[in-house]
């Protein structure tokens, strides 16, 4: 068996919604109109990182203000209120000034270009192989519009940032299968690069795709290129599937590695489960 059907074997057992719990893509699942659905999106991905229960209650706090609508929320105040919304908020590093730049800049950027899909898209090349300079031209946009800074809330990707949240919400947002919801229909998965946490970075040394200890782009692109040879239009599909080994508090990295026989040839890598 090769490593694509071992792969497959994993994303058939844990790639679906009982397995979600604890991680904040759950929010993602209460909002069928996209133009709701990639602003929580936003928000969430934003907020991921740090402990996870943390990270759920943070992203409650904000989407409750928000209502039924975070579009027309958003679209209905003005910057003022926006600040009065978010006023004694914290999670983590991140401030109430944090929450209201990132705010008022997706609404900077809905009033421009009308959906923050169109934004992204305004950034990608007909000629990209992966959705870096989307990226880029996306975080780029939401900091310029703000009122403040976002900080660390929004990375800047020219600083070499693996971009890890904002890849877990392209990812989110462009993949749709039982776990991902999707919306994002005019980005292909084949561009995504892989979100590098420390789970990912962790499973992905154990099993030989990367050698790097920085978990940054250069690592990410390195990553995600080997799982573009396993499966070329959809890099990022085994994500889900292969973080669950250390977010889920059952499941950790170290009963991961357990069930994997290492190789030096990639088409022999293998994995028991």
């Amino acid at each position: 068996m090769n490593i694509k059907q071992n792969l497959d074997k994993l994303y058939l057992k844990y790639n679906k919604r009982k397995y979600v719990h604890p991680d904040p893509l759950e929010f993602l699942y209460n909002y069928r109109d996209i133009r709701d659905r990639e602003i929580a999106g936003l928000i969430a991905s934003s907020l991921a990182y740090g402990r996870v229960a943390r990270i759920l209650k943070s992203v409650s706090s904000v989407l409750d203000k928000m209502g039924s609508s975070p579009y027309s929320f958003i679209m209905n105040s003005t910057i003022s209120s926006l600040g009065k919304a978010c006023g004694g908020f914290r999670h983590r590093f991140a401030g109430d000034e944090n929450l209201t730049a990132l705010l008022t800049g997706i609404k900077q950027v809905l009033e421009e270009y009308g959906s923050l899909h169109a934004c992204f898209l305004k950034g990608v090349g007909k000629k990209d192989e992966t959705v870096l300079n989307g990226l880029e031209f996306f975080a780029g946009r939401i900091i310029s519009g703000s009122c403040g800074r976002p900080g660390h809330l929004i990375p800047l990707v020219t600083k070499g940032s693996a971009c890890k949240r904002l890849n877990l919400y392209l990812r989110w947002m462009v993949r749709e299968d039982d776990v991902d919801p999707g919306g994002w229909n005019k980005i292909p998965p084949s561009m995504l690069i892989i979100p590098l946490d420390v789970h990912m970075h962790r499973i992905s040394r154990l099993i030989g795709f990367t050698d790097r200890k920085q978990a940054d782009m250069t690592t990410a692109l390195e990553i995600t290129s080997c799982f573009r040879k396993i499966v070329p239009y959809d890099p990022v599909k085994f994500d889900f599937s292969l973080t669950r080994f250390g977010i889920r508090s059952d499941m950790s990295v170290d009963d991961f590695s357990k069930k994997f026989v290492k190789r030096k040839d990639l088409d022999k890598l293998t994995f028991l489960i």
